[in-house]
């Protein structure tokens, strides 16, 4: 098997390597071959409603076709203690579902994932109540992330503090919050522990530049303590600045793998972005 290396890898259609691991570093995760196949069904099944569409199939006593998406094809690296990785690519790379299988909410159709700890996945579309306020919403994260009443207790002034919300938006539901507001509580959730694998799927999007530099130095923070940090973002200049690293994703291969100037440079220079 090939091992990995730290300077950069490119690779437009040859298949991925396995990886071998660095006996003098410690890995937190192993992604070995990954190949995730998403089953679509009803697809190509012609114009109209989706009612109508329905009641063609009954009519026909058939099933609905069914359309295969290999999102990510043979994908193989290794992220060690204090990594700080971007992941970045075109729309419909195969960036999400990479962290999401990383996550482990997606099954492998060949290949595998193996983590260190337990991974934590924090995404714009991350589950928080939207009807409840943003205060009950830190106590059930924090307390769903494992951390005890006391605990949570300990955290819950710095979590509002560095959310910066609107005066008394804290004891608003969920549902008045804009998408910034409820992406920074979201981040700032999820930031009040250590995490043994961090992943955050364009959840720093949103924010104007003083959360984001806040959001740099917190990510720089949890890489001290925590086993690796992911970052999907399409904004080049926020991955340059956090990431000691980056992956690039080409139709669910990696197209490079290294240092994250270089990468990001061969990007832009492919992609014009």
């Amino acid at each position: 098997m090939a091992e990995v290396k730290e300077r950069a890898r490119v690779s437009d259609s040859a298949p991925q390597p396995q990886v071998v691991i660095d006996p003098t570093r410690e890995p937190i995760v192993v992604v070995d071959d990954l190949h995730i196949v998403y089953r679509v069904y009803g697809a190509g099944g012609g114009k109209g409603t989706a009612a109508t569409a329905l009641m063609r199939v009954l009519r026909r006593q058939n099933r609905p076709q069914m359309k295969e998406v290999h999102a990510v094809r043979g994908v193989s690296f290794v992220a060690y203690r204090g990594d700080a990785i971007g992941v970045i690519g075109t729309n419909g790379s195969g960036k999400s579902t990479l962290l999401k299988a990383i996550a482990g909410l997606l099954p492998p159709a060949r290949g595998g994932v193996y983590t260190q700890g337990q991974p934590s996945l924090l995404g714009v579309n991350a589950a928080l109540m939207r009807e409840l306020s943003g205060e009950r919403n830190i106590v059930l994260g924090c307390l769903a992330m494992g951390l005890t009443p006391e605990e949570t207790r300990a955290k819950y002034d710095e979590i509002v503090k560095f959310a910066d919300l609107k005066p008394g938006f804290i004891q608003y539901p969920m549902s008045t919050y804009s998408s910034g507001m409820g992406a920074r509580l979201r981040f700032a959730i999820a930031a009040a522990r250590t995490h043994d694998v961090l992943l955050i799927d364009e959840a720093l999007a949103t924010g104007d530049a003083k959360f984001k530099r806040r959001s740099k130095a917190k990510i720089n923070e949890l890489r001290k303590d925590a086993g690796a940090v992911f970052l999907v973002a399409h904004n080049l200049d926020q991955v340059e600045e956090t990431c000691n690293r980056v992956i690039w994703l080409d139709e669910g291969r990696i197209r490079m793998d290294g240092d994250t100037k270089e990468v990001i440079a061969a990007y832009t220079e492919a992609t014009g972005k």
